[in-house]
């Protein structure tokens, strides 16, 4: 049976790279994370800060992405600051399992999302990258909530 792409991805909260997703007192689901693109030659890469939010079935609704600078020279304590007070815009939130849809969108002249990936081969399988930085990777059962880095 062929691999199809999914209409809904879970992800199970942890305390590595999904330390920060669960749903917001109104019901939102969110998904608060550190995309990247990685520094090659000339090009000193970049650092983001992405927050996405889903409505309670899952469909994608928004994202606020701030660009942190040169991965050489972003400062720590400011990204934490802006971390936190990103999070303190959601308001009341509680850490936890979301179900949610695939999406691609263009800010900063790069893709972010959880960007599905056609299989390349006839044994291979789809695939939902979180890009820019592709650092976690989904794949069947999409219900399991596991990501490979």
């Amino acid at each position: 049976m062929p691999s199809t792409p999914p209409t809904l991805i879970a992800i199970d909260h942890d305390d590595y790279d999904a330390g920060h997703v669960g749903t917001t007192q109104d019901g939102m689901q969110f998904f608060v994370t550190t995309p990247f693109i990685a520094a090659l030659g000339d090009e000193a890469g970049q650092e983001f800060l992405a927050v996405f939010l889903f409505d309670s079935n899952g469909r994608f609704c928004e994202a606020r992405i701030d660009c942190l600078g040169p991965r050489s020279a972003v400062n720590r304590e400011e990204t934490k600051r802006l971390l936190d007070r990103r999070l303190a815009e959601l308001g009341p939130i509680d850490y936890g399992r979301i179900e949610v849809q695939p999406f691609a969108i263009e800010r900063f002249g790069t893709t972010f999302g959880l960007v599905p990936r056609a299989p390349e081969a006839k044994d291979d399988s789809w695939w939902v990258e979180l890009q820019p930085g592709n650092y976690m990777a989904f794949h069947e059962p999409w219900d399991s909530g596991d990501y490979d880095t």
